[in-house]
């Protein structure tokens, strides 16, 4: 295993962590009782395997169902010292919420202290404001680290950049966990702040909300050769140094073996990139043209600022994976959750486009002319019944 260091947490983190969002029993806590043998039998597996390997960053949150309750029953049978475990915790308005909830994480875990404290969710200036006011969930995060029961506080988010920006500029925080990977790279300056403040840098779901990569389309596998797409992407993400760890939501102990692929071929990251970058490039232009490529994203209005709350951004992002690379099942996946997932994956479709005028909203794009057509396009090929978040499912 590869270790980098965390940012100023002076940690020496694996390159690849185990992520705890995919092999638990249920995304709703249940009793312990409640728990199928086989079900834990897997991620006791699981867990062994991920440490066996040196990948022995565990990550989970609260917010994960019945995943820390397992973890507590596997955790405590390993050293300590060996362990660098985390957890994450939602911002609060209420303080004293926050302190229970994460003294509901600690039980959980069977653990006396985390390694890493994350506030989980810092997705718009609202639940920023929870947790840095005074009296507010950063106070209580201080507490905890005086009483010796979390090392260090991050925090994660799903917002837009220029708040993971501020958030990382008030220097509170030794860590961020955030999304950044070959197919959304616009956090790059939340990731260059980062390193600016020495924060450690975790990624959120590269294999999965970086594309749905372990089954990804027949062209992309095409346009990735000689490389999987999961190897490409981690290769991709890894070859930046500024980029500390990849989280690998592991559902069973054989996942992690596509990830470790990528090891031996960091030193070689720059020669088997560039012809595959490439070709992505290439397939892009080729079936979207050269001028929207390298303009699309200019001048777009956030969500609030849209009539009928519609997300332009991701939903023309979604249109063009689905055009360039045949990654037609990942973009409707993410385009039916529009108007499910609240802050985590904010704004609305385009199934209202056709009443609204977005002239306005729409005025410092370049192509203003022909994107309300396009918006009525991707509803056709995309929309279909409603997905939810992970964390309502059963």
């Amino acid at each position: 295993m590869l270790y980098r260091r965390f940012g100023r947490t002076e940690l020496q983190i694996p390159v690849f962590s185990c992520g705890g969002m995919r092999y638990q029993h249920s995304w709703q806590d249940e009793s312990g009782w409640k728990i199928p043998r086989a079900n834990q039998d897997n991620l006791e597996a699981t867990i062994r395997r991920s440490i066996e390997l040196g990948i022995h960053h565990i990550e989970t949150a609260r917010g994960y169902g019945t995943s820390e309750l397992q973890l507590g029953r596997i955790l405590p049978k390993f050293p300590r010292q060996q362990l660098i475990v985390q957890t994450k915790v939602s911002p609060k308005e209420s303080a004293k919420e926050f302190q229970q909830t994460f003294d509901q994480s600690l039980l959980n875990l069977n653990l006396d202290y985390v390694d890493l404290l994350g506030i989980h969710g810092i997705n718009t200036p609202e639940l920023l404001e929870f947790t840095l006011r005074p009296g507010g969930c950063l106070e209580v995060a201080r507490r905890l680290q005086e009483q010796g029961k979390v090392r260090f506080v991050g925090f994660s988010t799903h917002g837009a950049t220029d708040l993971i920006v501020k958030t990382i500029q008030t220097d509170q925080f030794d860590y961020v966990n955030l999304h950044w990977y070959y197919i959304n790279q616009f956090n790059w300056p939340a990731i260059e702040a980062a390193n600016h403040h020495d924060l450690g840098v975790f990624i959120i779901s590269p294999a999965d909300k970086g594309g749905m990569l372990y089954k990804p389309s027949p062209k992309l596998v095409a346009l990735c050769q000689p490389l999987s797409p999961m190897v490409f992407n981690d290769l991709f993400c890894l070859s930046h140094p500024q980029v500390h760890t990849l989280s690998v939501g592991a559902a069973r102990p054989s996942d992690f073996d596509e990830h470790l692929r990528t090891l031996d071929l960091l030193e070689q990251a720059e020669t088997l990139l560039t012809p595959i970058l490439e070709r992505l490039q290439e397939a892009a232009i080729a079936t979207l043209g050269a001028d929207w490529v390298k303009t699309w994203h200019q001048g777009l209005p956030s969500h609030e600022h849209t009539p009928g709350n519609i997300n332009i951004p991701v939903i023309l992002w979604l249109r063009n994976l689905a055009i360039a690379y045949d990654m037609h099942e990942y973009a409707q996946m993410r385009y039916n959750l529009l108007g499910q997932a609240s802050h985590w994956f904010p704004g609305q479709k385009a199934t209202q486009v056709t009443r609204l005028d977005l002239s306005q909203c729409l005025q410092t794009s370049p192509h203003a002319a022909r994107i309300p057509e396009l918006l009525v396009e991707a509803d056709r090929q995309l929309a279909g019944e409603a997905v939810q978040r992970l964390s309502k499912s059963p």
